[in-house]
């Protein structure tokens, strides 16, 4: 697809098999827009449209060798993310940070032959850019806040840029920090759908209603994986995004304990009691029930879990509140500036569950609602 000045548009989406490449491929796709998507598997259910290219971003020689593959890319958007085992203790820790560093590095300066020919960088941030994941944030969080003073990748990669940008790089850069992102992949570490779906198909298989497993949950924000999609395709070309930062939401506040009785309705089901459960501790262990309901409706799902839900069930523990006995200071943020800068959609995020669940369940990613 070529913009109006007639030059040729050609994303690269890096981390193309996780929640927000996953969407972004699919909605530039759907947009017109020649799109390769990157990551070291191609995820399944990619459109046809989309070229894959395989690569270890964190291996510089990977890299190296798909920079052929990768000529004519004008706009980059950057959602690859490298996450240690166990998920929450590697925010803090400097060899993450460096890693997740070094794959964007390997990406601009390896693959992409230094960024030559890209008109647009979008890069993913999110509330740990408040320090949310450390100390209590001011509410809301605003883009114009002075930077939180901690460690964290966000800086790393965001500094990499603007440095490059300092050096004469040609194109521009937008910094989006989204909420809590909801949709579809496979073996995500913090898209916490799959493990709730898997959570919901083995109580209904047992008979039992959907319980609620979790503690006193947060009140927070979500983000469409889609909407977040819109935002990316809307700032690669938009004179508004480029240079800024902005934080992304549905534009609603929830808490998973309070949409509870529309995921029980999305998946067929009733709402059960509270029964504490960690689901991180307790679903691994029943991989061969979560098999035999693979079989048994034809899933076109993982029999893996970790392949289906990656590290999400801790990040279900943690969004439900496992363990937590008193609310927490919400981390919320202002969503103003987006607005200001053009970009006005929004979620119901209600709404957003139901027709998440049901594409799911269409795509024989979960059980069917119906005829258990």
């Amino acid at each position: 697809m070529a913009d109006i000045e007639g030059r040729e548009r050609r994303v690269l989406v890096a981390g193309v098999s996780g929640v927000v490449g996953f969407a972004a491929a699919h909605r530039f796709a759907a947009e017109g827009w020649s799109v390769v998507g990157l990551s070291r598997r191609r995820p399944d259910r990619l459109p046809p449209s989309v070229e894959h290219v395989a690569v270890d971003l964190a291996d510089p020689a990977s890299a190296a060798a798909a920079a052929p593959l990768l000529a004519g890319v004008t706009h980059l958007v950057y959602a690859a993310l490298y996450e240690k085992p166990g998920l929450f203790a590697g925010w803090r820790e400097r060899d993450q940070m460096e890693r997740n560093l070094a794959m964007l590095a390997n990406l601009l300066d390896r693959g992409l032959g230094g960024g030559e020919g890209l008109r647009h960088v979008s890069l993913l941030q999110g509330t740990k850019a408040y320090g949310a994941h450390v100390h209590p944030i001011a509410v809301p969080g605003r883009e114009r806040n002075p930077r939180d003073d901690h460690e964290n990748f966000y800086w790393l990669q965001e500094d990499h840029l603007r440095d490059r940008q300092a050096a004469g790089a040609p194109w521009a850069h937008t910094i989006l920090r989204p909420q809590v992102i909801w949709g579809e992949a496979q073996g995500g570490n913090m898209n916490a759908l799959p493990a709730l779906g898997v959570y919901a198909a083995l109580l209904r298989a047992q008979g039992e209603p959907l319980h609620w497993p979790g503690g006193t949950a947060s009140i927070s924000e979500a983000v469409d994986a889609d909407l977040l999609a819109r935002v990316l395709a809307w700032a690669a070309d938009s004179p508004e995004a480029a240079n800024e930062t902005f934080n992304v939401t549905n534009g609603d506040v929830y808490t998973l304990r309070n949409v509870w009785p529309v995921l029980a309705d999305a998946f067929g089901m009733e709402v059960g009691d509270d029964v504490p459960c960690s689901l991180a501790a307790s679903m691994p262990a029943r991989e061969p029930e979560w098999a035999a309901l693979v079989e048994r409706f034809g899933l076109a799902a993982p029999v893996s879990l970790e392949r289906f839900v990656g590290q999400s069930f801790l990040y279900a523990d943690m969004i439900g509140g496992f363990g937590q006995t008193a609310l927490r200071s919400p981390a919320l943020l202002s969503t103003i500036k987006l607005r200001h800068h053009g970009f006005g959609h929004c979620v119901d995020t209600e709404d957003m569950f139901r027709r998440l669940v049901a594409a799911m369940q269409a795509a024989r990613l979960f059980p069917p609602r119906t005829g258990w």
